[in-house]
């Protein structure tokens, strides 16, 4: 039976689209990768009791750990706390300890499943930062939170410290400082400004090439504290000219919701692991993807994961920084969660438009889980939003 339904066009126009796409059968076990995969997972918010979106945004728990069951299912490593999750856009530090809590502990009733949390400085205003100290404070509090409840931490990058720094120096220092205390190994995060204006001239120089060389001194001084890297600047040279200058035994994770596919399957001397806010919404296609490329097989691989890269790029597209309302948005049409609301509200930052794009990319990617319900959820907002 075909699936229909009257879509807006950019132009302002309306057409009829008859959905194409075929949903991917869910693996009978939990699949094996040869790449280290995280997810970095969204929340699902509570509309019932959410009085003060904009202020105290309300958490469906249940919604949310769920949803991390699907994930480990597909076997992927979870990402907690980060960006993807509006840290500093939705969830302060006090929902974010919540969150973590309550997923290393759920972590630890399913056999196999891995996460790390992310662990920065959100809870300090950069602009009440005075010294470098109360940025090293801030961190030592998060990632002490993190390993307090027995997680691994990845160091986000700091609003504060980007504001205050005055040279790569000042990096060196507070990064220095904080990974020659952490108890576990820590993956770093490299979030380029598209993700977050107040990052702009991260690592002390706002050129690509000093900011790499500090990075990779810094990596290099705490080589035994560092698992790895994610970079996220969506510019895959950039990423490639990162990994082949990482120290031996330091991985590098792909944060380029644009080019993951190559930069995943490398260029035959090295490849990039994987920690991607695109993964929330593309999990299935991915799984598959990852578990033939285990298998030996790249034609599956590249025939399952290259039809995603479009909807990624659509969904990042900028002002980068809303992606999450994408990444929700799918994770509504497939049934995750019953609602379309983000905490702060955030599914206000894209336009009926933007939406008709991510759901037509969405069906030719194959990742509209239940195509039906999708058509029903579909049809539901553009009334909605005025679409006849």
């Amino acid at each position: 039976m075909s699936i229909s339904l009257t879509l807006p066009q950019t132009d302002g126009g309306l057409a009829r689209y008859n959905l194409v796409g075929t949903p991917l059968v869910r693996p009978s076990a939990v699949p094996r990768f040869n790449r280290i995969a995280y997810a970095a997972a969204h929340v699902v918010s509570d509309p019932r009791r959410d009085v003060r979106p904009w202020e105290a945004p309300a958490v469906d728990w249940d919604a949310t750990l769920a949803f991390r069951h699907h994930l480990w299912s597909l076997g992927f490593h979870i990402a907690e706390a980060m960006d993807t999750a509006q840290r500093g856009m939705g969830l302060d530090w006090a929902g974010a300890q919540e969150l973590i809590n309550r997923s290393l502990a759920e972590a630890r009733t399913v056999p196999g499943a891995d996460l790390a949390c992310g662990a920065g400085t959100d809870h300090l205003n950069p602009a009440d930062a005075r010294s470098l100290d109360d940025v090293i404070r801030a961190y030592e509090e998060q990632v002490g939170f993190v390993e307090k409840h027995g997680g691994r931490a990845i160091m986000m990058a700091s609003r504060a410290l980007a504001r205050l720094a005055k040279s790569p120096d000042d990096y060196r220092k507070v990064y220095g400082h904080i990974l020659g205390q952490a108890k576990d190994k820590v993956v770093l995060h490299w979030l380029g400004d598209m993700f977050d204006p107040q990052l702009k001239g991260y690592w002390g120089s706002d050129s690509f090439e000093p900011a790499l060389d500090a990075v990779l001194s810094i990596i290099e001084e705490n080589r035994d504290k560092v698992e790895g890297i994610k970079i996220s600047l969506l510019e895959n040279a950039k990423e490639v000219a990162l990994r082949d200058r990482l120290p031996e035994g330091v991985l590098c994770f792909t944060g380029d919701d644009f080019n993951y596919a190559e930069l995943i399957e490398g260029d035959g001397r090295k490849y990039s692991h994987a920690l991607l806010g695109i993964f929330d919404a593309v999990a299935p296609q991915a799984s598959k993807a990852l578990a033939s490329l285990a298998a030996g097989d790249v034609e599956t691989f590249r025939a399952v994961i290259e039809p995603t890269v479009p909807l990624s790029r659509k969904i990042f597209e900028a002002p980068t920084q809303y992606y999450k309302a994408g990444v929700v948005f799918l994770a509504w049409l497939n049934g995750h969660q019953e609602h379309f609301t983000m905490p702060a509200g955030m599914q206000s930052a894209r336009g009926v438009t933007h939406y008709a794009d991510v759901f037509r990319l969405a069906d030719q990617a194959n990742v509209l889980d239940k195509p039906e319900l999708a058509a029903a959820r579909m049809k539901s907002l553009m009334t909605v939003l005025g679409v006849a």
